[in-house]
């Protein structure tokens, strides 16, 4: 089973790249008479226009070029385009199609991703952004997540002491049963017979229908008898036609359906007390993370983990692991990405007790909460309480990587496909702290006009009061 499972992670669903050659930039664009450039009626002091000019575009474009073929291929969308809709997708947490739709109706958008007239057609198909994110994989997701922590300054960054905690990034998977699963078996093998024209012994279309009925409500006392043994059956009809269709598929056929059938087998041999199991037919790679909580006792998914700064609370690294490993394993990994993107490591990590078991790692000593020697005098005491209550400000932005930048439930494929969500997730988070700083600044600026202002008027009319006074004293 285990030598099926490391045979299973040979196939990637990111393996094979397209190859597409860079489309040209145009530098110094033309006006157009029929045309207004956006720069004309949109507001320059906007947030979003003021954003898009602190980005260093043509770093981005020098930085993702690599991921094409320079002479070879169809032109590609523009990198600025096709960045700068990735970015705006995962700061205002859209859809692939949704904000492809919105992109159309919105300048400031537009404006954003290097447009200089207002376009009335859409930027390119929803399916580009796949592709996109296929081609960068996590190394190019790393390199947006740098690009969101370089538009703040070094002080912000490169703080001595970080929070390290994880969370669970569920996958876009039902619940998963026995039952759910060996009925999804059978349908895919109906699929396979139906397309290579292979007639079963038996469908069991019409008997399916009624076991899955009968499985139903087991927990009442009165149909669980009966719904155990629906289970069973079902569990024994998919057996059957896995078997089937492996005797009746030539050895071309079973090559190209190797991958499925291999799931298909793991699935039905393994136990309820097995590890490694396989909770989804397209999601093989989902694992079972116990939450603990009584409204949901447990996730699926995989764990990710989240680095942020311990005062600017800038997520300053983000990672996502293969399963559920212990919390002090994925430290090493973490630290490594937190000195490439920042070029540094922190003193100090900040963790929780789950983390427990690790006190250094390189130069960065590793704080757990515990309990203190009986000699700590109450300052060092308080100092400690104080370091600990900042590491619980991990938490919300955890919470709002997860509502507000789709970190909740995660859509996209693979294990690659969690690597790349949670870096984007992070990535946004940090774009929107640097889009809501920007336009505090601007509201600052005019609060401040304002004062100057009324200070001028109170002064002009103080000035006439006074030659007033000096008149009627004359």
């Amino acid at each position: 089973m285990i030598f099926c499972w490391l045979k299973l992670q040979g196939y990637s669903y990111f393996q094979e790249k397209a190859c597409k050659m860079i489309g040209k930039r145009d530098k110094s664009p033309q006006l157009n008479i029929f045309q207004v450039p956006l720069v004309q009626f949109i507001d320059k002091e906007h947030e979003l226009s003021r954003l898009a000019d602190q980005i260093d575009w043509e770093l981005v474009e020098d930085e993702f070029s690599s991921y094409y073929c320079p002479d070879n291929g169809r032109p590609s969308i523009p990198i600025r385009k096709i960045v700068g809709v990735l970015l705006l997708k995962t700061m205002f947490s859209h859809s692939d199609e949704s904000v492809v739709d919105r992109w159309q109706e919105n300048p400031y958008w537009q404006y954003f991703c290097g447009e200089t007239f207002f376009q009335h057609e859409k930027p390119f198909d929803p399916t580009e952004l796949i592709k996109f994110r296929k081609r960068i994989g996590e190394e190019g997701a790393e390199k947006l997540l740098k690009l969101s922590i370089n538009l703040f300054s070094r002080k912000e960054v490169e703080e001595k002491e970080v929070c390290i905690d994880t969370t669970v990034q569920e996958k876009n998977i039902t619940y998963p049963t026995d039952a759910k699963l060996r009925k999804k078996i059978i349908e895919k093998c109906w699929n396979i017979a139906e397309k290579e024209g292979i007639k079963l012994r038996q469908s069991y279309r019409r008997t399916l229908k009624q076991l899955m009925i009968d499985q139903r409500f087991r927990e009442h006392p009165k149909r669980r008898k009966k719904a155990n043994a629906a289970a069973r059956k079902i569990d024994t009809i998919a057996g059957r036609i896995v078997r089937d269709i492996e005797r009746k598929l030539s050895s071309q056929q079973k090559q190209a359906y190797e991958r499925d059938l291999i799931i298909f087998n793991l699935v039905l041999q393994q136990k309820r007390s097995d590890k490694n199991k396989i909770y989804s037919l397209h999601e093989p790679s989902v694992s079972c993370i116990a939450k603990g909580k009584e409204a949901k006792k447990y996730e699926f998914g995989n764990k990710s983990s989240l680095v942020v700064t311990k005062h600017s609370r800038i997520i300053v690294g983000a990672m996502a692991f293969e399963g559920n490993p212990y919390d002090g394993h994925t430290l090493d990994a973490q630290l490594n990405q937190i000195e490439r993107l920042t070029g540094k490591l922190p003193r100090v990590a900040i963790v929780d007790r789950g983390y427990r078991g690790r006190k250094v790692i390189d130069d960065t000593q590793i704080c757990t909460p515990g309990k203190l020697k009986a000699s700590s005098t109450p300052y060092q005491k308080q100092q400690v309480r104080k370091r600990f209550r900042a590491r619980a400000g991990i938490e919300p932005i955890i919470g709002h990587a997860k509502h507000d930048h789709r970190m909740e439930r995660n859509f996209l494929a693979g294990v690659v496909g969690d690597q790349i969500n949670t870096i984007l997730a992070a990535t946004g988070f940090n774009l929107m702290k640097k889009l809501r700083k920007i336009k505090a600044q601007i509201f600052v600026f005019i609060f401040k006009l304002n004062i100057w202002i009324e200070n001028q008027i109170r002064f002009k009319r103080k000035i006439l009061l006074i030659q007033k006074l000096a008149v009627f004293q004359a």
